[in-house]
């Protein structure tokens, strides 16, 4: 079996293009309006000569909406299946406590979490980075 990696993190952060890129495809659409992906999608990549399914995922925020509850199941059941947890966020909005919160949730887990910092083209990436060194 294939390991599985699941992206995640809040809406708009840049979870579908980290999809594509890893995936080499185009499958994920990717636009500025929030809450266009909602179910997961599967993709295959390759980590050297390692196979594994990419697996990205709508985006968990606070709102109590129906529509983005359903989408939050889809997430947590990315989460439950995957092995490796990828954890997206956005260096143009900056650090913030959902972003804290997601990270402590994913931490407890005691999956192997990475976290991509993203949308570092119109800041300083070095502050960028440190903003969220906090995350671990």
């Amino acid at each position: 079996m294939l390991p599985a990696i699941a992206i995640v993190g809040r809406p708009n952060v840049g979870k579908s293009t980290l999809f594509n890129f890893l995936t080499k495809r185009r499958d994920a659409l990717v636009a500025d309006h929030i809450g266009l992906t909602r179910d997961r999608r599967y993709g295959f990549s390759n980590y050297g000569s390692q196979r594994c399914i990419v697996v990205d995922t709508g985006g968990l925020s606070d709102e109590s909406d129906e529509l983005l509850q359903l989408a939050a199941r889809q997430v947590a059941t990315a989460i439950e299946d995957a092995q490796i947890l990828i954890l997206v966020v956005d260096a143009k909005e900056g650090l913030n406590s959902r972003d804290e919160h997601l990270a402590g949730q994913l931490r407890r887990l005691g999956k192997p979490l990475f976290l991509a910092v993203n949308k570092t083209d119109t800041v300083e990436k070095l502050m960028a980075i440190s903003e969220f060194h906090v995350l671990g």
